[in-house]
Parts: structure tokens; sequence; C-alpha cells
């Protein structure tokens, strides 16, 4: 057995977006995503629209081995893995000096999918490195205010969106990865587009492909995409 690796403070994220080949396995599947539950680790399954992917599965735990054990077993059930992300749950900056302690858990040790928002997009984003526009070279205050406008805008979908961003420097192509689980799935369009008006967005965003799909249990999920 390969030794734990862990994260000394939150979680591993892993999106995997998988096609379906010829001989995928339906019930290696169901069996896949169920391996990579325990007390510690959680797998969301969904369905992808269009042509990039047929499902998609989110999976989050501290310990890097059992998630890449997940992907290992989905290949194996007959998936073809066609994109991915790999992040980690985070508290960022700005929110560490401005949120009290006790409300940054559920930040770091998300319980998905969250009831009732089954409307589900991923897309990942970094910050502009331009030479007119350049996030990091901004100081620490500008950022945050930055940032706070940014949260408040966010604040107005309380209760249609649950947004989990998870961080990614180092670890992916883009800096951040942002997930979104919805009651509608024009709540996952307004409340994108509402945000981009923010300044640090509008100015400094930079964002990568997007994933729509319909999240459900993985028997669900399987039924949908027509293996069952």
């Amino acid at each position: 057995m390969s030794e734990r690796l862990a994260p000394s403070e939150g979680l591993g994220v892993l999106h995997l977006f998988c096609k379906i080949r010829p001989g995928t396995d339906a019930e290696a599947v169901v069996a896949a995503v169920k391996s990579g539950r325990d007390d510690e680790h959680q797998a969301v399954c969904f369905s992808v629209f269009g042509h990039k992917a047929d499902l998609g599965v989110l999976a989050l735990g501290p310990d890097w081995v059992q998630l890449r054990r997940l992907q290992a077993r989905l290949q194996a059930a007959g998936l073809d893995v066609v994109d991915s992300y790999v992040s980690l749950t985070e508290v960022s900056e700005y929110a560490r000096a401005s949120v009290e302690k006790q409300k940054l858990s559920p930040r770091l040790y998300p319980k998905l999918p969250p009831e009732g928002k089954r409307a589900f997009c991923f897309y990942p984003m970094s910050k502009r490195r331009g030479e007119q526009d350049n996030w990091f070279r901004l100081d620490f205050d500008q950022r945050r205010d930055l940032m706070l406008e940014h949260g408040t805008s966010g604040r107005r979908f309380a209760g249609r969106v649950l947004q989990l961003v998870t961080g990614s420097a180092g670890l992916d192509d883009y800096e951040w990865g942002v997930t979104l689980f919805a009651v509608h799935p024009d709540d996952l369009k307004e409340c994108v587009y509402t945000m981009r008006f923010d300044e640090a967005s509008a100015r400094y965003a930079e964002f990568g492909p997007f994933y729509a799909g319909i999240v459900g249990e993985v028997e669900e999920v399987v039924a949908q995409v027509g293996l069952a």
C-alpha cells in the first residue's frame, strides 16, 4: 500500500472529465465512484453537456494517494479521462485577514454536493500578468479591496449558488478552480455574468474552459449518459 500523502491543511481536490469508450463497464464505474468515498473522502458525480465530456467526478479528500487510486479505477472501468483539474481547498489571504476563524472551516472542509443544487459548472481561472494590468504588482490592500467587492457580488446569490474556489498555483495550468452548484441553470449564468463586472474580474481575470452538467447519484448519472 502506498503511504498516505496529505496537505498540511485542507483537502485535495480532483476534477475528472471523462468520455465513454466502447466496452466501458457501467457497474465498474459505479463501483469506482463508491470506492472513492469514506469518512474522509467524497466523490460527486455529474453528467456533462456538450462534446467535451460525457460525465465527471469531483473527488475531495486529504489523501492524494486515494484520489489517484479513484482515477485509476475509473480508467480501468473503461472511461477515457479527457480533461482534469488538480487543486486544494484553501482560505485566501484576504479572507484570513477579514473573516472570523470559525467561518473559514467550510472553505477548507466542504461537504458536497449541497442539497437542492443540481445544476453544476466548473472553470479554471488565473489573474492577469500583462504589462498594463498585472494583479501581482498590486499591493495587498488594493488586492484585498478588489476581492471584497468581488465577494460582495457573490453573496447576492446566497441560497441560489454555492461556490467552491480551490487553489492550484503550482499544481495545474491555472491558479484557481471555480466550482458552482446552483438551484437552476440560469443561476449559474447570472452569477458568472454579474461577477465579471467587478474590477477584479473585468480587468484582471483570465478564464479557461467551462464545463456544465447535472449532479446526481452515480447510478443516475451512468444511466443518463447511456451506460445503463
